[in-house]
Formats: structure tokens, C-alpha cells, sequence
């Protein structure tokens, strides 16, 4: 061998260590009439590339160019080593018999360490084709004669895939250990793309072990490393796609997806890489409720795979394609028997995903009404709740819970119910953000529908209530990790806010604005992405609710109403004087109509001119109360009511409901969270805060009157709210102008008792966490909020839209009012739609002269609502107004 072919066989390991300078140097030697032998290793160079980066059928071409100028070479080894790359590329070509056959000329051809290399390159073909066995045989072989001959980089690629089979295969320990050993070797090398890809298998390896923060993090470095290469990553948009939908954020993953496929489709790239794609995104619609798309998916993968003979991916799709069937409403004989043969097959394969097609098998003969075929196919899939990921526990859970309710036990049912949803919560508590734990929630919605149906069913109602509560905005229960002392983060939400100033003042100034929306965006995803890798605490809940503690709470003057949904019907739960009782009302549905039409008259009623459609919106709210309350709204009584409303319901302006107009009304997400933010003291020495945004029409017009007066002619009624005579009498904090800058306001805010904030609000639907209230230098976002030790006692928001809320997972609740809660407030007061700003002036005015007198804000708020004018717009300004929790 000549110095000149050491420096030519060079390219190859360059190829996964620097992509593009690779190619560059390949084609360069191409451009100089090379010998046959450096002619093979160029052509291969570049093989690998298009069939990593680029196009199938020039990869094919030049791997075939590549195989004959080593056969022209007359150098068996070479000739070997470039057909195992050859076969690896016509099986990701859907080729797959063909590229077996290379295989097994290129194990014939080699020998030694070469071998050794062809053993690896086939084990990874097995592996694609999901045939584990074979893998792990080839790659046994492979390891020693790669150690032996000292060749680090083959050694850590061949441990690295290992590691990569043990996974498919649930066999998490010994995965972790290849990647370890792994890991270790890369650090020797400067293989780049390899270390990206180490850095990406220890991120499925965390994910496969339930660790989901860490999971993202890991695979955002990893593409971030791969970013720096210039090379396309589909293999990670994969593994990012399957973590994403564990962690609640099935639209996202089905986004990425499909983005990836265009990408796929646009260079020609590998039909392998396309079918597994297209696996994933059938997989994400179905989670995200879009049934049609996931059939589409789901059934164009199952074909690209059985022409690929890739038999353990197909059958993973057609698992996919029986559930996004019956998402659409299918159920018949037919799918019962095709899920327990996929069942069968996965089992076979010791694929995880077995007791989940076994699960499915059993859902649909129970519809059918196929008790002995149910049972048979529940009992297999019930094995898994004993031991493996948190998911896969909570499949097994579920099977049992269908089980008992097949066989006639609401014990059983109940008992399984809460099994499985514990093993949710120890999952979920180790999720430090707290959109990831709302989403996550939304894998044991089935748990408990079935644990409220078995209820219902026994007929207790205060059964009924510890159930609904069990799984309603668990997020509020505890306080989301802390996001930590980042000094990245803390630099992109600086930049966030500066780039959506000047966003707004280049709309306002009719100047052109897409660059500058491209940049926040991109802020947007870096900042909820290193959120997103908080790790939360280790598990363990709170106290469990007691139905005792609330009734003892309430005593004999409150009720609290609590509104369960059971199959699209509202049940009233009515707790108060020592007891539950339970009402039945209308159709979720209609009253989510209902709250939308009623919504739509405030906006109207907003502006000046509207008193015509006041009678309308009355009316409405007359039939909103009869969907919501039903025969409830007789027994109220006539003390303060706490009113708990489903996720879906919680733009309903509960003031405007005839048997709440004229009381003392609060709302909370949960019983659970009034109790607590009743239970919940002043902090000691806090101070009071009036903020003052910009670009009101009002100007914020009650914070400079609010401040002027606090404080005056308090009378003796005040220590009801239990905050100290010093803090009382202490002159306010007033933050307007300049002055009114996000790392100031938060300063304040921290700790505060007291906290009255006058600006714009802006609610974010696809993105409620970035939710904001306009500030002198842009706005102050959730993700900012979280930021606090301890947020106000008693916050007041007299702006739009700052009671508006996104409703994911099973029942929980993500905007500001709910990022508030968990920190330390124990009362909000917020508006659930667009107010005339001037009219907010004198609600916000008399709100304040009750708070002085003594009161509660839901009190405050009664009494100011009666104040006001009796005009349309005064009206419709006070009922858009909630007080919540219970300070």
C-alpha cells in the first residue's frame, strides 16, 4: 500500500467526521484519472454520501461504479468492503433481496477485519429490517476481531448499535452500558457526525428509561451537532417525533414529521428513512385525534414496508393502521382478529408494543360484545402492568380496569383505575415543565372516564367527586420546577422581548414586519425547548383529596360546584352543608356552542352602540345556565359560591349565569387548588405593586387615582384578610413608563402581597405559555412568571384576555391565571374576553375601595359590578371579570 492510497482509504472515516469536506475531496480525486483502487474508494466516498445526505439513485450509481473498480483492482477486500456499503444502500432503496445478496458476496470476499466491517454494515441492515436476532448475532461476531485489531471507530459504531438492538428489544441496562463503553471510545476520536450520533442514542436511551426531559435535551444537542455538519438528521427526527408524543405534543411530532418527508421526498432520500417517517406521523395524528390522516399514513407505510420485507416496521404500522380505524368509528370481527395477529407477531418479536395490540384487540371485542374473546386478549395485555416503562405499566392498568368492568366489579375497576394512574403521576412529577405536565396527563384520560363511569354507576356521589378531582389540573397541585439560572435563557428571553418590541412598533408604524416574526419565532422554540429539559422533582404527590377537608372548608353558608363530565353529559356535583349531592344538566357540547355565541356578544358589547344585544346575551346566559346547572341552580342557597368547571368550559363568564349574577362568586380550576389557595397565608412583609403598561386607551387611567388614595381611611374590617396593620398602611410600589420594565416588574412582584397590573394582554392559543402582558420593553410572558420564588398574594389583571386559558391533556389548564396559581397566589382577579378599556376603570376603582373595606376579591368584585352604570357596556366589562381561587 503507497502513501498515496493510505492518504485516498483516509476519506472513508472522513466521511462520518466531515461530511462535505469528504465529498469535496473525493470528487477531487476523481477529477485526477485515478488508479482503479483510489477510483473505488472515491466512488464509494461519495456513495456514502448521497445515500446519507442526499439521492438513493446516485448513491446506487456511484457504489456500483465503486464495486467494479475494486473488482478491476483485483483487491478482494476492497471489493468486500465497498459491497457491504452497496447493501446497505439498496436496502435502504427498498431493495432489500438485492441488498442481502451483497451481503452475502461481501462476507465471501473478506476476511479478517474486513469481515469483521461487513458483519457490523449487516447487522445494521437487520436491524433496520427489524430482525434482532440476526443483529445481535453478526455484531457478536463482529466486536472481538474489531477489538482485537485495535480499530477504535468500527468498535465504538459496532457497540454503539448494539446498544441501539437492546433497546428495540426493551433490554434498557445493557443498552445504557454499550452506550457508555461507546461513548468513551468516540471521546478518542474526531469523528463528529459519530459523536452526534452517540450523543442521539443516549437520548433514546433515556427516553426508553421514562426520562423525558432528558431525553430532548440530548437530541437537541444532537442536532445541534449535526447542524454544524451540514447534515440531514431523519433518523432524529424520528426519535424526537416518538419522545414528543410520550411527552403530550402529538401535533408537533405529526409537524416534524411531515416537514422531514417533504425534505425526504425533495432529494430523493432513502424509502426506508420515508416509510418509517410516514410510520411515526400516522402514529402522531392518531394521538392528535386526526383519524383520517393517521389511515393515510399508516397505510402507505404498511405498503413501503412489506415491499421493503421489513416485517417488524410492518407490523408496527399495521397496529397503528387497526387504531386509527377504530378512532374512526370502525368495529367489526374482522379487526379483532387482525389486531390479535399483530399481537401475536409482536410478541413474537418481543416488541414493547405487544400488550398495547393486545389491548386494542380486547377494546374492540368488548364492543362487539365478545366477552370470552375480551377477556382473552385483556388478560395478555394486563401482564405488562406489572413491570416496564410507565406506559407500558399504565397499558397493562388499563386492561385490567376493562377487565373489571367487563366482569361486573367496580372494586376492580377502581382499583385498577388507581394503579394506573399513580404509576401517570410518578411519570409525570418527574416532567419539570409544567406544559409537558398538563400534556402528559392526556395518556390517563381513559383511566379516569372509567373510574367516573364506575362512579357513577355505584351511585355515590362524593365516589363521583374524588374521582373527577383525581385527575382535574393535577398541574396546579405542585409548583413547576424551577427554570434554572441559565444564563442562555435568560439571554433569549431578553432577546424575545426586544425583538417582539420592535415587532410591535414596526406594525403600528405600517412598516414591514416578517423578518422580525421570523426572529421571535425562533426565540419562541429556543426558549420553550430549554424549558421543555427541566427535570422535575423526584416522585410523590401531595396530600390526596378529602372530601371531609372540603365540607369542613365550605361549613354551612359556601357551596362549591363541581362540574363532571361524563360521556358528553354535565354532572353537578353540589358540595356544601355537610354534604355532596349530584344534579344532571345539559350536553357539553351545546354549552361549549352556547359559551362561544355568549363570548362573541361581549366582544360586541365592548363598543359603544351595542345596547340592543344586552337583552340577547341575557337570554343566552339563561340557557348557559340550564346546560350548566340544571336543577342545581334551585339549591344553591344563598352564600358565596365556588364554581370548578371542566378544561373545556372555562371561558364561560360564570357572572353573567342569572343564579351567580348577584353573589359572591369565585371560580377554580380544581377543589383541590381552592382548598389550597385557602389554605395559602400572606407572605410577610410583602409589599403592594401598581403596574402601568403601555399603549392603553385608557392609559391605565386607575393607577395613578388608586395610588393616590391607598391606603386611606382603612376601618377595622381589614385584618380579615389576615395581612399585618405594617403592610396595610405601606405606600405602594408604582411601576409605569421606563420604569415598567420586565426585570424590574418581576423584582417586584416577587413576594408581594398585593399586585395590580394595568396593561395589554395577550392570550397565545398555539402557544399559550408565551401568553403576555405588554411591558415598557415588550411582554412578560408565563415562562418569565415561572421565574418567581413566590408570585403576589393577590393579583389583579384589568386587562383583556388574561383569563383565557388553552384546555390539553386529560383536564388542565395552561395561561397565566393557571402559572399563577401553583407560585404562591391564592387569589386572581382576570377577564375572559376583549373589554372597553375605559369601562375597566371604575370596575377597577370600586374593586379597590372593597379590598379596602375588608373584603375578599370575589366580594370586592360582586360590589363592584353593582356600581357600575347599568349600560351595555359597563355591563358586559363586569361580567367578563372572575375572581379566582380564594383570597
Amino acid at each position: 500500500m503507497t502513501a498515496g492510497s493510505e492518504s485516498v482509504l483516509g476519506l472513508l472515516p472522513m466521511v462520518f467526521a466531515a461530511p462535505n469536506e469528504a465529498l469535496a475531496r473525493a470528487e477531487g480525486v476523481l477529477g485526477a484519472a485515478p488508479p482503479p483502487l483510489h477510483a473505488s474508494v472515491a466512488h464509494q466516498v461519495i456513495g456514502i454520501w448521497q445515500r446519507d445526505f442526499g439521492d438513493t439513485r446516485l448513491a446506487l450509481s456511484h457504489l456500483r461504479r465503486a464495486r467494479d473498480l475494486a473488482a478491476r483492482a483485483d483487491s478482494a477486500e476492497r471489493e468486500a468492503d465497498v459491497l457491504a456499503t452497496l447493501g446497505v444502500a439498496l436496502v435502504h432503496s427498498g431493495r432489500t433481496r438485492q441488498g442481502l445478496a451483497a451481503f452475502e458476496r461481501g462476507v465471501a470476499r473478506g476476511s479478517g477485519h474486513t469481515r469483521a466491517r461487513v458483519l457490523f454494515r449487516r447487522a445494521y441492515v437487520w436491524w433496520v429490517l427489524g430482525r434482532h436476532g440476526e443483529a445481535l448475532e453478526d455484531v457478536r461476531r463482529a466486536i472481538p476481531v474489531l477489538r482485537q485489531a485495535q480499530d477504535v471507530i468500527w468498535t465504538a459504531r459496532a457497540l454503539t448499535l448494539r446498544a441501539t438492538v437492546h433497546l428495540a428489544v426493551g433490554a434498557v441496562e445493557r443498552a445504557e452500558a454499550d452506550f457508555a463503553a461507546a461513548e468513551e471510545l468516540w471521546g478518542t476520536t474526531d469523528q463528529e457526525h459519530d459523536k452526534a450520533d452517540a450523543v442521539e442514542s443516549r437520548g433514546l436511551a433515556a427516553f426508553r428509561s421514562g426520562d423525558v426531559p432528558a431525553a430532548l435535551r440530548l437530541l437537541d444537542e444532537a442536532a445541534a451537532r449535526y447542524a454544524g455538519l451540514g447534515t440531514p438528521t431523519f433518523v432524529l427526527n424520528i426519535r424526537r417525533c416518538e419522545v414528543l408524543m410520550a411527552a403530550g405534543l402529538a401535533p408537533e411530532a405529526l409537524a416534524e414529521a411531515d416537514a422531514a418527508i417533504a425534505v425526504l421526498d425533495g432529494m430523493g432520500g432513502q424509502s426506508t428513512r420515508k416509510a418509517e417517517l410516514l410510520l411515526v406521523a400516522a402514529r402522531a395524528a392518531g394521538l392528535a385525534g386526526e383519524a383520517q390522516t393517521a389511515i393515510a399514513r399508516a397505510a402507505v407505510a404498511v405498503r413501503l414496508f412489506a415491499a421493503q420485507r421489513r416485517t417488524w416496521y410492518e407490523t408496527h404500522a399495521r397496529l397503528v393502521l387497526i387504531e386509527a380505524r377504530v378512532a374512526d368509528g370502525r368495529c367489526s370481527g374482522r379487526l379483532v382478529q387482525d389486531a390479535a395477529e399483530v399481537a401475536r407477531k409482536l410478541a413474537a418479536f418481543g416488541a414493547p408494543a405487544a400488550p398495547e395490540a393486545s389491548l386494542l384487540a380486547g377494546r374492540i371485542a368488548l364492543g362487539l360484545g365478545w366477552t370470552a374473546d375480551a377477556e382473552r386478549h385483556l388478560g395478555v395485555a394486563a401482564r405488562s402492568r406489572r413491570g416496564g416503562p410507565p406506559l407500558a405499566r399504565m397499558t397493562g392498568w388499563a386492561a385490567q380496569a376493562l377487565r373489571a368492568r367487563a366482569a361486573g366489579s367496580t372494586r376492580g375497576v377502581l382499583e385498577a383505575c388507581r394503579r394506573g394512574l399513580d404509576v401517570l403521576d410518578d411519570h409525570r412529577m418527574t416532567l419539570g415543565a409544567s406544559e409537558l405536565r398538563a400534556r402528559a396527563t392526556a395518556q390517563g384520560a381513559e383511566l379516569a372516564a372509567l373510574a367516573q363511569r364506575a362512579s357513577l354507576a355505584s351511585g355515590g356521589p362524593r365516589r363521583l367527586l374524588v374521582w373527577s378531582e383525581r385527575w382535574r389540573a393535577t398541574v396546579l397541585a405542585t409548583p413547576p420546577a424551577r427554570p434554572p439560572a441559565d444564563p442562555v435563557l435568560l439571554s433569549d428571553l431578553t432577546a424575545f422581548r426586544e425583538i417582539a418590541a420592535r415587532a410591535d412598533q414596526a406594525r403600528m408604524e405600517g412598516r414591514p414586519v416578517a423578518a422580525l416574526d421570523r426572529e421571535q419565532r425562533r426565540l419562541e422554540r429556543e426558549i420553550r425547548s430549554r424549558t421543555l429539559h427541566m427535570r422535575g422533582e423526584a416522585p410523590g404527590g401531595g396530600e390526596g383529596f378529602d372530601v371531609g377537608r372540603l365540607l369542613a372548608a365550605l361549613g354551612e353558608d359556601v357551596h362549591l360546584v363541581e362540574l363532571a363530565v361524563l360521556d358528553g353529559r354535565v354532572q353537578v356535583l353540589l358540595c356544601g352543608q355537610g354534604r355532596v349531592r349530584r344534579f344532571e344538566a345539559g350536553l357539553l357540547a351545546e354549552a361549549e356552542r352556547e359559551a362561544e355565541h355568549v363570548q362573541a356578544g361581549l366582544r360586541r358589547l365592548a363598543h359603544p352602540g351595542a345596547q340592543a344585544r344586552l337583552p340577547v346575551v341575557e337570554a343566552a346566559g339563561r340557557r348557559l345556565e340550564e346546560l350548566l346547572l340544571g336543577p342545581a341552580a334551585a339549591h344553591l342557597g344563598s352564600g358565596p359560591v365556588v364554581v370548578v368547571p371542566p378544561g373545556r368550559l372555562h371561558r364561560v363568564p360564570w357572572a353573567l349565569l342569572p343564579a351567580l349574577r348577584d353573589r359572591v362568586l369565585s371560580v377554580s380550576p380544581s377543589a383541590t387548588s381552592w382548598l389550597r389557595a385557602r389554605g395559602t397565608a400572606p407572605p410577610p412583609g410583602g409589599g403592594h405593586v401598581l403596574v402601568r403598561g403601555p399603549g392603553l386607551a385608557s392609559g391605565g387611567a386607575e393607577v395613578p387615582l388608586l395610588a393616590e388614595g391607598y391606603g386611606r381611611d382603612l376601618p377595622d374590617a381589614y385584618p380579615r384578610t389576615g395581612v399585618p396593620d405594617a403592610q396595610r398602611f405601606r405606600p405602594p410600589t408604582v411601576l409605569e413608563g421606563d420604569g415598567a420594565r420586565v426585570p424590574e416588574v418581576l423584582r417586584k412582584l416577587d413576594g408581594a402581597a398585593s399586585a395590580h397590573i394595568a396593561a395589554h394582554g395577550t392570550f397565545r392559543a398555539d402557544s399559550p405559555l408565551f401568553s403576555s402582558l405588554r411591558m415598557a420593553d415588550g411582554p412578560l410572558i408565563v415562562h418569565d412568571f415561572e421565574r418567581l420564588a413566590r408570585s403576589p398574594y393577590r393579583i389583579i389583571l384589568s386587562c383583556c384576555d388574561t383569563a383565557r386559558f388553552a384546555s390539553v391533556g386529560a383536564d388542565e389548564l395552561l395561561g397565566l391565571v393557571t402559572a399563577l396559581l401553583p407560585l404562591g397566589t391564592a387569589g386572581v382577579v382576570a377577564c375572559s374576553a376583549p373589554v372597553n378599556d375605559a369601562a375597566v376603570v371604575p370596575l377597577m376603582l370600586a374593586l379597590h375601595k372593597g379590598l379596602d373595606a375588608g373584603l375578599s376579591l370575589a366580594e370586592a368584585l360582586r360590589d363592584a359590578r353593582a356600581a357600575l352604570p347599568g349600560d351595555a357596556v359597563h355591563q358586559a366589562t363586569g361580567w367578563a371579570f372572575s375572581a379566582f381561587g380564594a383570597a
